[in-house]
């Protein structure tokens, strides 16, 4: 029992340290020779959030990028994987979705308008052609009038209560093909031009 208070204790700390304001000289007020004096006092302290979700996916590619010997900057497109990054926005917070229950599975209506809209096309079509089969479910895409149906199917009934629970974007979220997707995009190897 202690040791996983001792274990769930050393978890908490790191989370209770990104809670703190990360740059307190400036939000304090304090002049450029305070500055440097916080500075030396928070020395082997360092922030690790850059603020928001798509930079911190951009930041860490060109890191791995960065700091491998063999990568081809004439082939990165770093621009390539910003747009994938405003793909996945577009879906995950602003695409409207349809759920209907089909014989093992369901079929989900997603539609938007505009720049949603090709988000919305690209990413279905991509997501089902990685995932269709893994792990039992068959994923297809199909642009329609009215929007792209994704429609999923289990291989077995006992997995229809998962299918319920993960809805559209639970699927769109499975795999852990995202990171080595992005690596791809980046490098100019991805599958969405």
């Amino acid at each position: 029992m202690l040791k996983h208070i001792v274990i769930a204790t050393g978890l908490l700390v790191p989370l209770a340290a990104q809670a703190q304001p990360v740059d307190r000289a400036h939000s304090s007020g304090m002049t450029h020779v305070d500055h440097g004096a916080e500075m030396e006092r928070t020395r082997g302290a360092s922030a690790r959030e850059p603020g928001q979700g798509a930079f911190a996916a951009i930041q860490e590619i060109v890191a791995l990028l960065d700091s491998d010997a063999d990568t081809d900057w004439t082939k990165v497109n770093i621009d390539g994987l910003r747009q994938h990054l405003v793909d996945m926005d577009n879906v995950t917070l602003h695409a409207e979705v349809t759920e209907t229950s089909i014989a093992g599975g369901k079929r989900y209506l997603v539609t938007g308008a505009g720049a949603v809209r090709e988000s919305i096309d690209r990413m279905i079509k991509a997501h089902a052609e990685t995932m269709d089969g893994v792990n039992g479910m068959r994923i297809s895409a199909a642009i329609v009038p009215d929007g792209t149906t994704m429609t999923v199917t289990v291989a077995e009934p006992t997995d229809l209560p998962r299918l319920e629970g993960l809805g559209f974007i639970g699927v769109m979220a499975l795999g852990a093909h995202h990171q080595e997707h992005h690596l791809m995009i980046a490098k100019g190897e991805g599958p969405h031009g």
